[in-house]
């Protein structure tokens, strides 16, 4: 079954181009010049886009504010586009649930790839279902800090703690090997795809946004330990 994107943007040739790309991969593509209309055309029902491809820059509602009514009512995927690479912290690290982002100017290609791998992703619950799953699949503990990657929920010292799809993903890779220095490259190929494009620094921001929603200090870190030079590793949970 093809997947449905929307693309939102008040350019109208980056809109031809984004959607003869998508069209020749197999997507279904609709597409919205206004925040306003993006609302309309992504409201929950039977012709919903699977994913919006949205612009920061819009000329009547920011795409930032549109991501933030999107969420109200609705799980679907978000990659968010910017002109302004300097945004980028801003973007991923303070919005509401955006599940990827790309800098303007951009390749065509690696805006369908990216599409494809953020659809790869499972949202919360698409992986519950399956009797047994629990017994085959058990939540992960490390110290203080629980990942069930069934319910995809994080707890931290018994409270459920709210991350981003991306955040969930990366402390799902760090959880399942406690100690292990990832390098930025390798969480790259394990979270975004091998068929990533883009600047390394995305990890970066992400991990800046996970240690801020697990209540993480880089400087005395109890979870995500930097190992300068090298990249990320998870620490025992349990410094206070």
């Amino acid at each position: 079954m093809s997947r449905r994107v929307l693309v939102v943007d008040d350019e109208r040739g980056i809109r031809e181009i984004l959607r003869a790309y998508l069209e020749s991969e197999g997507f279904l593509v609709s597409e919205a010049a206004t925040g306003a209309d993006a609302l309309r055309r992504a409201a929950p029902g039977p012709d919903a886009p699977d994913l919006v491809l949205l612009d920061v820059g819009l000329p009547d509602l920011d795409g930032l504010e549109v991501l933030r009514t999107l969420r109200r009512s609705s799980d679907v995927y978000v990659v968010l586009v910017t002109a302004r690479a300097e945004e980028v912290d801003r973007i991923v690290g303070l919005t509401v649930g955006a599940d990827d982002y790309v800098t303007k100017p951009f390749s065509p290609r690696e805006v369908v790839a990216r599409v494809k791998t953020v659809l790869r992703r499972a949202r919360s619950g698409e992986a519950a279902g399956t009797a047994g799953a629990v017994e085959e699949d058990p939540v992960l503990r490390v110290g203080a800090l629980a990942l069930d990657p069934i319910r995809r929920e994080v707890h931290v010292d018994g409270e459920q703690v709210a991350l981003s799809t991306l955040e969930f993903d990366l402390l799902h890779s760090f959880i399942r090997s406690p100690g292990r220095v990832f390098s930025r490259a390798q969480l790259l190929e394990e979270v975004w795809g091998y068929d990533f494009y883009g600047d390394e620094r995305v990890v970066d921001v992400h991990i800046r946004g996970m240690r801020k929603a697990l209540g993480d200090d880089a400087t005395a870190p109890r979870f995500i330990g930097t190992v300068r030079g090298v990249g990320y590793k998870l620490v025992d949970g349990d410094r206070r």
